[in-house]
C-alpha cells in the first residue's frame, strides 16, 4: 500500500513521501493562483475550484485566502460558500452537502498526529474524514477535527471546536461543541 493509499484509508502514513509532498506543493501553488483571480470574476473563480476539488455543485464561492492540503479529497454540494481565511486539511476526504455556509477563519482538519511521542518524532500522521450535511451554517472561527460528522440543518456557533459528531437539526456551541438545542 502506498503512503497516499494509507493516508486516504485512515492508516498511519509518512507525509514526507514524495508523492504527498508533490501533491501538497501543487495544492499550495493552485491556492496562490486562485488568490490572484479578481473577486468580481466569480465564474472564473468557481471554474478554477472545480478543477481543484474532486466534486462540486454549479454554484460555489470561496473567498480569499483559502488553503488546502491536496484539493482532490474535497467534495462540495450545490450553493457552497466559504468566507475569508479558511483552511481545509484534506488528507482524508472532506465532504459538504448542499447549502453550506462557512464563516471566516474556519478550519476543517482531517489530519492528526499519534499520541505516542516516538511516532510523532518520526513524523507519522493519520487522517480521518469529515462529513458535513446539507443546510449547515458554520460560524466564525470554528474548528472541525478529524473524523467528525455534522448532520443536516445544523448551526455551529462561532468559536466552537467540534470534536464529536453533531446530529441533524441541532445548534451546537462551545469547546468542545455540544448540542444546546434542537432546530
Amino acid at each position: 500500500m502506498t503512503e497516499q493509499e494509507k493516508m486516504i484509508a485512515g492508516e498511519p502514513y509518512d507525509p514526507q513521501d514524495e508523492t504527498l509532498v508533490r501533491g501538497r506543493a501543487w495544492a499550495k501553488m493552485m491556492c496562490e493562483e486562485y488568490h490572484c483571480i479578481p473577486a468580481e470574476e466569480k465564474e472564473a473563480r468557481a471554474e478554477f475550484i472545480k478543477g481543484m476539488f474532486a466534486k462540486t455543485g454549479e454554484c460555489l464561492n470561496i473567498e480569499n485566502h483559502f488553503w488546502c492540503d491536496y484539493g482532490y479529497n474535497i467534495e462540495v454540494g450545490e450553493n457552497f460558500y466559504v468566507n475569508h481565511d479558511c483552511v481545509f486539511l484534506d488528507c482524508a476526504k472532506i465532504t459538504f452537502g448542499d447549502n453550506v455556509f462557512i464563516a471566516p477563519q474556519c478550519g476543517f482538519y482531517t489530519a492528526g498526529h499519534p499520541l505516542e511521542a516516538d511516532l510523532r518524532r518520526k513524523g507519522i500522521e493519520y487522517a480521518k474524514p469529515i462529513t458535513v450535511g446539507s443546510d449547515v451554517w458554520i460560524g466564525g472561527g470554528v474548528k472541525v477535527m478529524p473524523g467528525v460528522t455534522i448532520g443536516d440543518n445544523v448551526v455551529i456557533g462561532g468559536g466552537s471546536v467540534v470534536v464529536n459528531d453533531i446530529p441533524s437539526n441541532s445548534l451546537a456551541v462551545g469547546n468542545p461543541a455540544k448540542v444546546v438545542r434542537k432546530l
